[in-house]
């Protein structure tokens, strides 16, 4: 790791008030997270078809929006 890039983290780390290595594997984590969320959706929008959700939104009753939903 490059010395610079491991002093910047340090002082990251050191904001937080966590250890470098709480911060790194924090960072995994974190990256994890999204790399499987966006696989999970890629996944899923694949099962899906223009068709189906054409007949879902079909049965939804036209209606006003509520105030609070209005931009």
């Amino acid at each position: 790791m490059q010395h610079s890039f491991h002093e910047e983290i340090k002082s990251l780390a050191k904001e937080e008030g966590i250890s470098i290595n709480q911060f790194i594997s924090s960072a995994v984590a974190e990256k994890m997270s999204a790399l499987l969320t966006e696989k999970y959706l890629v996944q899923k929008a694949k099962r899906g078809s223009r068709k189906s959700f054409l007949e879902a939104m079909g049965k939804v009753q036209d209606s006003e929006s509520a105030d609070e939903d209005k931009l």
